[in-house]
């Protein structure tokens, strides 16, 4: 079986910048096992794969290690591949997954992601956790991920983890975001997963579903813009809305052409 297969580096606008997504195109569904493992090969934190339906499309996340509920950057890099390479006209898209309905549009020469609203809640914060970093933060809370805030960026850049104390952490398929507020920008973020082949996420869409509504609060604005402050770095441009968040970004791509099964 020969399929397409683009390798998209979304919110930043130059290659090798942003977070790196594979999109798949498909005709119909394959078998799970083949999903995973077409995500193990390409060996970038997220493959999309996704099947037209009557609506939009469906579509669904792959890490190298399992199926994810939710990725915003390899969303956002699916609408990208659709619009540049395969001939979609509209000014907006629907993709429909596990998280429920995402709506995409094109905005000049952005793309706006409609993700849902992830509420964070105050939490105390797992002894292996605790051990496993450097700083102490000041606040913790979680929804789907773990939300540690910090008083200044310096420490989230800084900050160091004990992989095997880390490790010992069960969140399912969620992960740890360290924030604080940015010198530059609005907030600042750095996002890691526990027992995962690809351990530091350069640019976590879905962990903003939670990280917006926070600093919307805390900075009493809804527009927002956040830097996460990976090797890699990305951009997005961020809003609070009653019952969801928008992201937005810019996309490029590194590679086009076709894998074999």
């Amino acid at each position: 079986m020969e399929l397409e297969i683009y390798q998209i580096d979304a919110f930043t606008s130059k290659v090798f910048g942003g977070n790196p997504a594979c999109v798949v195109p498909l005709d119909e569904w394959l078998g799970d096992e083949v999903l995973i493992k077409i995500a193990k090969e390409n060996n970038v934190s997220e493959t999309a794969f996704f099947v037209k339906n009557k609506n939009g499309f469906h579509i669904r996340w792959f890490t190298p290690d399992l199926e994810m509920d939710l990725c915003g950057h390899a969303t956002l890099a699916t609408a990208y591949c659709l619009k540049e390479y395969r001939n979609y006209q509209d000014d907006e898209i629907l993709f429909h997954s596990k998280s429920g309905t995402i709506k995409s549009k094109f905005i000049k020469d952005k793309i706006e992601l409609e993700l849902p609203l992830r509420e964070p809640k105050k939490t105390e914060i797992p002894q292996n956790l605790f051990n496993a970093i450097n700083y102490k933060p000041v606040e913790v809370l979680k929804a789907r991920d773990f939300i540690l805030v910090f008083d200044n960026q310096l420490k989230i850049e800084n900050i160091k983890i004990n992989r095997f104390e880390f490790d010992k952490i069960n969140i399912d398929t969620g992960g740890v975001a360290f924030t604080s507020p940015g010198n530059y920008c609005d907030f600042v973020s750095r996002f890691f997963t526990p027992q995962s082949s690809i351990f530091e996420d350069s640019v976590t869409g879905s962990s903003h579903c939670s990280l917006v509504p926070y600093w919307s609060r805390k900075l009493n604005k809804k527009k927002l813009k956040s830097i996460q402050l990976s090797e890699r770095t990305g951009i997005l441009e961020c809003e609070a809305h009653k019952n969801y968040i928008s992201v937005s970004g810019k996309a490029k791509t590194y590679l086009k052409g076709k894998i074999f099964v």
